[in-house]
């Protein structure tokens, strides 16, 4: 953020070119990142070491994700759409370029690197969920990447959703955003449950299960208007160390699927499509969509309550 416009927009354009340039490297900025790019020619050497094929695919996930990046410091995110798009250039350019690299280098099936859908679903998810949680370190920073589509149906400007007597429409907007990255999540587990190899697949759930817990963290949590909301440390500790198998990522999805049916407001706008979602991922993860009798009846009796 401390880079000019004019001065990022040229170095973005011509990034994927910069990985061939044993001497590139970047001296102005003033961000506590600053030492990869001082740094970076020991990181484009690394690069230039690598075969060919994997050094295709990451100068063209670089070209992608700057050509994104470059487009949107220029024009708002206006639509959904435009918030799709987005992400697909700075997310999901990434998640299609490891899954193609899993695939050839034998680490994976070749399925994984073949399913463009499943590695645009892994993106999306995940840009979506630092998007939702990063609301106020974006409009700290000049930033909006919330879609005025959606967010003008609960207010006249974005910023009012950090004023306490806007705290109802403001949470209403953080709900819908949420329920649109959590249809994701069928895609997700779908693609975690292709992964072969141990390391890989640790790899790419634990940032899935931290997700989810982000999302049930900040779902309906007026404080993500007033401070960065993140999970606890220690929850993260032990998603990092539960997150073994398919069997414990269906687990802590599951558990994380509850918290969020738990908050739904009852008269939350989105509270149908949410408590729909939420039964869907539910009807993947558990044996006969029931965690267990108890929770499916408890489920039952809200639906029939909320309906009446």
């Amino acid at each position: 953020m401390t880079i000019c416009l004019v001065t990022k927009i040229h170095i973005l354009k011509n990034f994927y070119n910069l990985l061939y340039q044993p001497d590139w490297r970047f001296m102005d900025s003033k961000k506590n990142t600053r030492q990869v790019l001082e740094g970076f020619p020991a990181i484009s050497q690394e690069f230039r070491n690598l075969a060919v094929v994997y050094q295709e695919v990451i100068a063209n996930a670089a070209r992608e994700v700057a050509d994104g990046m470059a487009e949107y410091l220029q024009k708002q995110v206006e639509s959904v759409q435009d918030l799709d798009k987005y992400c697909d250039y700075v997310s999901c350019s990434l998640t299609r370029g490891l899954s193609v690299i899993l695939s050839v280098s034998g680490l994976e099936d070749p399925i994984v690197g073949e399913d463009k859908r499943l590695s645009n679903s892994f993106g999306l998810f995940m840009q979506k969920t630092n998007i939702t949680r990063d609301f106020l370190e974006d409009q700290l920073n000049g930033q909006a990447f919330w879609p005025k589509e959606v967010w003008s149906k609960y207010g006249k400007n974005l910023s009012d959703f950090t004023k306490p007597e806007n705290s109802v429409p403001a949470l209403q907007c953080l709900n819908e955003l949420i329920t649109n990255a959590l249809q994701y999540v069928p895609d997700v587990l779908l693609y975690l449950s292709r992964l072969r190899n141990k390391s890989v697949f640790k790899f790419c759930a634990v940032p899935l299960t931290m997700a989810i817990a982000t999302l049930a963290t900040c779902y309906n949590n007026q404080q993500v208007f007033k401070r960065k909301v993140k999970i606890r440390k220690g929850q993260a500790v032990t998603l990092m160390m539960d997150t073994t198998d398919m069997q414990a990522v269906r687990a802590i999805t599951c558990q994380y699927v509850e918290e969020i049916y738990r908050k739904i407001p009852l008269t939350d706008p989105s509270s149908e499509q949410t408590r729909n979602i939420l039964a869907t991922i539910r009807k993947l993860i558990t044996p006969n969509g029931t965690t267990d009798s108890a929770k499916s009846g408890n489920w039952l009796l809200e639906d029939l309550y909320i309906h009446t």
